[in-house]
């Protein structure tokens, strides 16, 4: 900046001593001034006004290729020669859904106990193995899969291999190892029932989905996981951990050739049994009336809030346009909850929404906190942002930035071997076409306005939403009331494994 003064200053003095006659002098320097100032302007200011982004470049993602194993293990390989790294994620097509009423949390615990010890490592010697050649190893559960992940430099394949057949073919469930998880799970999970964001998305999803396998905590609860026994973990393995219920994703520098080839050796020899009958997909109840639940917590200071419906199905036809609708609502890009609760009103830090779909049921949900006299209005304001979605075209603006954020953001997810390997295991276990990334942006580009809001009024309207709060009901509960009937439940009685949430014997509260 104090370069381009002083070349001004120069330019000046020079023109106002012209070697010509007073008046043409006069003329070049008013001429020169005019655009020594206009350069400067534009290099000055030009700075604030940044170029247009370009369009976003399109991701190319090449189809894997398909094996499978005679025993019907199906084999997904996916080579990427450009990070000396393979990666195997093997998915297990069962998850918390198909825990037992009176066991929520078993597919979980089996899980976690996967790296825990087989019938030939102990979990030390598992943790050595992986450790000493710099790899990663992850097991869980999820609603509709369990998993295994391991992660190690292609040199080190053979080993992965092993490590990952080991883990799902041959867990121990040795009792020591079991009971040092049990007491891991109970000790988070009281921690867990304190937290009220935890507490309110739990039970908007217990709620929202009742009376299907995927109303009940994923990690279950205390007296649940304290009656989990051994031969109850053997049990839920020997039905579900089956080659034909399972598939192993590959992906890395590695060949199709080679991999399939260390695929026969380590999961060749695995057997498997018949599945057991899995119960029909139980319908939604048909929500006619808007539903209050608030656990009540009076030393809390703020509100955590959700409020929404329940939705669809993974591969229900509407599934694209009400993911743009959600980005539009409260999507982690320009959104209107967020601008009206935050941006106009002051009243929290955030606040968002969140389209969550699984292999046969799924949710919608508006969340958010504020400080407790605020509860109500903070309300208002998401029913508001709901009624507006559903009654009201979205405007060109809105519709492109929603698309290109989404359009933008599919590369974020596909960076990594693991990313890749969840990504197209979740379109086998949601019965999805192979080319459904390929094709994600022209599909989401194509959508109208008017599918996205005919799409929004099939699934989201406030006047039947699950309002769910926990705060300090003795603040807002008289007000609440002109929402609807509202059930309050001390946090002291809250049960989330129980149908009704509240703990048997325990006196839960009013309408």
């Amino acid at each position: 900046m104090n370069f381009c003064l002083q070349f001004i200053w120069e330019a000046f003095r020079t023109v106002s001593h012209p070697s010509s006659s007073p008046r043409k002098g006069s003329w070049v320097k008013s001429e020169l001034c005019a655009a020594i100032l206009f350069s400067f302007s534009t290099f000055a200011f030009g700075r604030d006004l940044p170029p247009p982004a370009p369009p976003p470049k399109p991701v190319v993602l090449p189809l894997p290729a398909m094996r499978g194993l005679p025993n019907g293990l199906q084999v997904v390989l996916f080579e990427r020669h450009t990070l000396p790294l393979v990666t195997l994620r093997l998915v297990v097509k069962s998850g918390a859904e198909t825990d037992p009423p009176n066991l929520p949390g078993e597919a979980q615990f089996v899980a976690s106990l996967l790296n825990e010890g087989t019938a030939t490592r102990s979990s030390q010697q598992i943790a050595a193995d992986i450790d000493d050649v710099g790899g990663l190893m992850d097991t869980g559960a999820d609603w509709d899969q369990s998993y295994g992940t391991v992660t190690v430099l292609a040199d080190h394949a053979d080993l992965a291999f092993d490590l990952l057949s080991d883990i799902i073919i041959h867990p121990a469930f040795r009792p020591n190892d079991v009971e040092r998880i049990r007491k891991q799970t109970i000790s988070a999970l009281k921690v867990l029932k304190g937290d009220p964001s935890y507490l309110a998305d739990t039970v908007f999803s217990e709620l929202t989905l009742a009376g299907t396998p995927y109303s009940h905590p994923q990690d279950g609860g205390i007296d649940a996981v304290r009656k989990i026994s051994v031969a109850d973990l053997h049990d839920f393995h020997h039905r579900y951990y089956q080659p034909s219920n399972s598939i192993l994703a590959v992906v890395g520098d590695i060949s199709t050739n080679r991999a399939m080839k260390l695929a026969r050796k380590y999961f060749g020899s695995w057997q498997g049994r018949s599945l057991p009958a899995q119960p029909s997909a139980q319908p939604l109840r048909n929500q006619t009336r808007r539903q209050i639940v608030v656990i009540d917590k009076p030393d809390a200071v703020q509100t955590e809030i959700r409020i929404g419906n329940a939705a669809i199905a993974r591969d229900n036809p509407d599934y694209l346009a009400l993911n743009v609708a959600n980005q539009i609502l409260g999507g982690p890009a320009n959104n209107r909850l967020f601008d009206a609760l935050r941006t106009r009103h002051g009243l929290t830090y955030g606040a968002s929404s969140d389209l969550t779909c699984y292999l046969a049921v799924g949710e919608w949900e508006a969340k958010t906190s504020t400080r407790t006299p605020e509860t109500i209005r903070s309300i208002d304001l998401i029913l508001d942002q709901m009624r507006r979605l559903r009654k009201h075209a979205i405007n060109g603006f809105e519709l492109s930035n929603a698309q290109s954020y989404l359009i933008g953001h599919m590369g974020l997810q596909f960076e990594t071997s693991d990313d890749i390997a969840s990504h197209f295991l979740s379109l086998f276990i949601n019965h999805l076409p192979l080319d459904y990334w390929g094709q994600f942006p022209q599909r989401i580009d194509s959508l109208t306005p008017q599918e996205i809001v005919l799409a929004t009024r099939r699934y989201l309207d406030p006047k039947k939403s699950v309002i769910v709060l926990v705060g300090n009901a003795k603040i807002f509960e008289q007000d609440l009331k002109k929402l609807g009937d509202v059930h309050v439940i001390p946090i002291d009685s809250v049960d989330l494994t129980s149908a009704s949430l509240v703990i048997p014997g325990r006196e839960s509260g009013g309408q």
